[in-house]
């Protein structure tokens, strides 16, 4: 557990900014008043969530290699920190679905089939649920730290790695 308690305390912290940023979308009204702006501006969430990866990522180069760290140490250590996020993320999207903004799925299925983007209620209720939103960010929170921890390291990396000491 030592090994990777770096990785689960950022996969927390991570967690906490995420709702945190659920949390700000609702009282900005981008989940009710301003919902037709939500999927253009629930993206800029790539900016802290790149933070708090390249924050956990030289967390670990400091704290547990000694300022030295390879681009393969630092990609297996983001591949256990998004394996964490990602199963920490249902967890996540319940909190968000049940407690944060309960009135979002009603609300984006509404709009959605104004908009014309669902032909029905049902429809958009297939896609717009709580099920469906907890796999698809684990799925995408495992990818995309996997890929942000891949270009992360190269600028991360030490240039002289340990693997070459």
């Amino acid at each position: 557990m030592k090994k990777i308690r770096i990785e689960f305390k950022w996969a927390v912290i991570f967690t906490l900014v995420a709702l945190l940023w659920m949390l700000l979308e609702k009282l900005s009204g981008l989940h009710g008043k301003y919902i037709d702006y939500h999927m253009y501006l629930t993206n800029l969430f790539a900016i802290p969530a790149i933070i708090v990866m390249v924050m956990a990522l030289r967390d670990k180069k400091n704290t547990y290699y000694g300022g030295v760290m390879s681009y393969t140490q630092g990609l297996i250590s983001g591949i256990v920190l998004s394996a964490f996020i990602a199963l920490l993320s249902p967890l996540a999207q319940w909190i968000t679905t049940y407690v944060i903004t309960p009135e979002y799925f009603p609300n984006v299925i509404k709009r959605s089939v104004e908009l014309g983007f669902y032909k029905s209620i049902e429809e958009a209720q297939a896609y717009f649920n709580y099920k469906n939103y907890a796999i698809q960010g684990a799925i995408w929170s495992l990818i995309m730290g996997i890929v942000t921890t891949a270009i992360a390291m190269i600028f991360i990396r030490s240039k002289k790695s340990a693997e070459n000491k």
